[in-house]
């Protein structure tokens, strides 16, 4: 099955994550503190890793920065506090989901089975490839170049915009994309997808799109379409 990083101090917590992630097949492995976290997640290369925001030596949200620079394996957040600034925060610098404390161990692994879903390669031997204007995605190898040039984007931002992508014209309301990319089992609300679509975008205006853009339908949700003088 799939290696899980449990970062967290409260042993009690972890120790109950550990036992219910053993029961579905995962092999979990637990650190203590910020720093140990980026240290067993170099050594053991996880396949997702549930971080816990208040952590001694580094926080949560740190190390998720240190993560992302290297690397878009799916992050779900631990918070003790349901503010809506962490949960966005979060979002923003990189996470793929969150859940706030106290939560159930169901809810819990209901959240990474999604995540793994997400991240199972395509089945068969057809590339998954879009390309539009100087865009292109790539889901099988999960790499995005404009103008030939790589974007660093998180797993689930690829996979929002291969979706747009592939489906350029089509108008996706929040709902559709947090049922499509999230899954049924998700229980956060449209604010994800906004959030997910800021950060987007404000990593590819840095590379100069050209023939395409993600619109914002008002009311609706989102769509990619090409540029009416490239269409």
């Amino acid at each position: 099955m799939a290696n899980i990083l449990i970062a967290d101090d409260n042993m009690q917590i972890a120790s109950i994550i550990e036992e219910y992630l053993r029961k579905e097949g995962h092999t979990p492995f637990h650190a203590k503190d910020g720093v140990q976290a980026l240290e067993m997640f170099h050594k053991n290369n996880p396949d997702a890793v549930l971080l816990d925001v208040m952590m001694p030596g580094m926080d949560g949200f740190a190390v998720c920065r240190e993560i992302r620079k290297i690397s878009s394996v799916p992050v779900i957040m631990v918070t003790a506090r349901g503010e809506d600034f962490e949960r966005i925060m979060g979002l923003d610098i990189g996470a793929d989901d969150y859940i706030v404390k106290p939560f159930s161990p169901g809810e819990l692994m209901a959240r990474l089975r999604a995540v793994l879903r997400r991240i199972s390669p395509p089945g068969g031997n057809v590339r998954h490839v879009v390309n539009l204007g100087n865009l292109q995605v790539d889901l099988e190898n999960y790499s995005v170049r404009v103008n030939g040039r790589a974007v660093s984007l998180t797993r689930r931002e690829l996979e929002l915009l291969y979706t747009l992508a592939a489906n350029h014209g089509k108008v996706f309301s929040r709902e559709n994309l947090l049922d499509n990319l999230w899954g049924y089992d998700y229980f956060g609300d449209s604010r994800t997808v906004d959030s997910h679509i800021k950060r987007l975008r404000a990593k590819l205006e840095v590379f100069q799109p050209q023939g395409w853009e993600i619109r914002t339908i008002w009311g609706i949700g989102y769509k990619m379409e090409k540029k009416a003088d490239e269409a």
